[in-house]
């Protein structure tokens, strides 16, 4: 029987192990998350009567393949498009609408964390959350694989590994690992190489309906404080009638700047902000609030191929947004995919 081991339980990995289940169902396969839940960045809170995506967005429906998966092979039940358009704001705040839509933008009423919980539930992995793995280990004499997570526990032998945490962090792993391999310095430098922004988020409810045209706002110019305002309220099933959900995205600079920062403090000044860009001096005093700060929020580019590939001769792999080069969810599903037909045929 094949055996294959998982780091990470975001939507890449959710998707690998879906191809490998389908492709072949006999294999084995251990998903160990260091966190309590699924879908990594595609992350979903509740308050209350709310639901709302404080990570990635949404789906884009530009990968055909994904559009596929989503509305053909996994169940479409709660699936949502939002229909409003994202209108655009300069380093002075000034909004325009920006370009046309160009395709859908696809959440669900419970969250996008629904993406990994359909992928994961239509599989046979073992899924094991809160379970940080520290050691990578490679057996030469018997080409597998054992992963050992904080608390000493060895899981495993695997015929294949696929890491699916940042680059950053998988980096660390990896150069940390027990692997007397002439790829491993090649494929930590290469890994290591991948740029990731940070981003601090704050969520800011209202007891009262905004009337705006757009979803959300971008800032193109990339020299405001702020980079990304999105209105929860537009997808359906997440906010009641007659209240607003802002979702703040902070740029890279004010995020690396104030991560550590006092939140309260973060959430007003993110808060100020989104009632100056808006253009609503109510927005500056929100009745509930949360925030999140992802310090490898977005990727910024991809590793070299080649140590990527030299790694998978080993039985290797990694998968996630950064290796496609590109931060979006679609991405990550498709590299997903693509790594998981890698290991259903090529074990």
């Amino acid at each position: 029987m094949t055996s294959i081991g998982v780091v990470g339980a975001g939507v890449a990995a959710a998707a690998a192990t879906f191809v490998v289940d389908e492709a072949r169902p006999n294999a084995d396969v251990t998903v160990l998350e260091k966190s309590g839940g699924l879908g990594g960045r595609a992350a979903t809170r509740r308050h209350d009567d709310l639901t709302y995506d404080y990570g990635a967005n949404y789906v884009k429906s530009a990968s055909e393949r994904v559009s596929d998966l989503l509305t053909e092979q996994l169940d479409d039940d709660g699936l949502v498009d939002v229909a409003e358009r994202v209108y655009t704001f300069d380093e002075h705040g000034e909004v325009t609408p920006g370009r046309e839509p160009d395709g859908h933008k696809w959440s669900y009423r419970a969250g996008l964390t629904q993406i990994a919980k359909r992928l994961f539930a239509r599989t046979g992995a073992a899924v094991h959350r809160r379970t940080r793995v520290e050691t990578v280990r490679r057996d030469p004499a018997a080409g597998t694989w054992t992963l050992v997570d904080a608390d000493g526990e060895s899981w495993g032998p695997f015929d294949a590994v696929v890491l699916n945490p940042p680059a950053p962090q998988t980096a660390d792993l990896l150069r940390g690992s027990e692997w007397e391999s002439p790829v491993k310095a090649a494929l930590v430098d290469a890994i290591a190489d991948v740029p990731f922004r940070t981003i601090w988020t704050a969520v800011l409810h209202y007891p009262f309906e905004l009337d705006r045209p757009y979803y959300a706002l971008v800032n193109t110019d990339k020299e405001h404080a702020v980079g990304w305002i999105s209105r929860e309220e537009c997808k359906p099933g997440h906010v009641p009638d007659g209240e607003s959900l802002l979702v703040v995205q902070a740029n890279h600079d004010w995020s690396v700047e104030r991560y550590d920062d006092d939140p309260t403090a973060n959430v007003d000044a993110l808060a100020a902000h989104a009632a100056e860009i808006v253009g609503d001096d109510r927005l500056t005093d929100p009745d509930w609030t949360d925030h999140q700060g992802w310090r490898y929020a977005l990727t910024a580019g991809s590793a070299l191929a080649g140590p990527l590939d030299s790694a998978e001769d080993a039985g290797l792999y990694c998968t996630g947004d950064w290796v496609a080069g590109e931060a979006r969810v679609h991405a990550a599903l498709e590299n997903g995919l693509e790594v998981g037909e890698k290991l259903a045929f090529g074990l």
